[in-house]
């Protein structure tokens, strides 16, 4: 299989699926409700709206679009200091900055 198949695949698996295992295995009595929080942090991904082109796969995420700025990653990271959903919505926007930084970073451009 070529790196485009892995890289999209990985991509898509820390998207989606990882979260679920987040989402039951520290939040069992609430997994499901937990597992679409963690959905909605992806609409930070509307940063890439206002970037021409939108969808560059030659492009850094991280460092490029503001909601994916390193300031804006500070600001995820205080969140897990927080109790309850905030803390949640604080861990999906950094799993959503590791996947863009893996996704980037570790395959094929």
């Amino acid at each position: 299989m070529d790196c485009l198949f892995w890289k999209t695949g990985t991509h898509y698996f820390l998207h989606l699926v990882f979260p679920v295992f987040i989402a039951y295995i520290f939040y069992r009595d609430q997994w499901k409700r937990t597992y679409l929080i963690l959905l909605a942090t992806m609409l930070v991904d509307l940063d890439h709206l206002f970037a021409n082109p939108i969808f560059d796969p030659d492009r850094n995420s991280i460092g490029f679009h503001f909601l994916h700025s390193y300031y804006a990653i500070a600001v995820y990271f205080l969140l897990l200091f927080f109790k309850g959903n905030i803390r949640i919505v604080g861990i999906g926007l950094l799993l959503h900055m590791l996947t863009d930084y893996q996704d980037f970073n570790l395959w094929c451009h």
